[in-house]
């Protein structure tokens, strides 16, 4: 199902548990750091080597986020679908994997 984001209630949600939002809060304050660090390294006129390395922990850091965020989801969500007998649960994640490895 495609939400508009128009209005509540043709937009789909996933209610996380609070250790859930903390481990990935977390995560994402860590890239938020180095982000900031790479900012910095720009300002100080760094050699570019020392940024492209930071450029690539950060894109591992990225993806280690999205990783959890999927596991969390084909366990949670599409489980759910899956024991719902939604058919369209199959077709969801397909196109999700079609649109994540563009």
């Amino acid at each position: 199902m495609n939400s508009c984001h128009n209005c509540k209630e043709c937009t789909k949600v996933k209610h996380r548990t609070l250790e859930e939002k903390k481990k990935l809060i977390k995560r994402l304050n860590i890239i938020e750091g180095q982000v900031n660090g790479i900012k910095k390294m720009l300002e100080e006129d760094r050699y570019c080597e020392d940024i492209l390395i930071q450029v690539s922990a950060i894109n591992k850091s990225l993806k280690s986020l999205g990783k959890e965020v999927l596991k969390g989801h084909l366990n949670t969500c599409i489980k759910k679908s899956l024991k719902e007998d939604d058919d369209t649960a199959i077709d969801n994640v397909i196109m999700l994997f079609e649109r994540l490895s563009k």
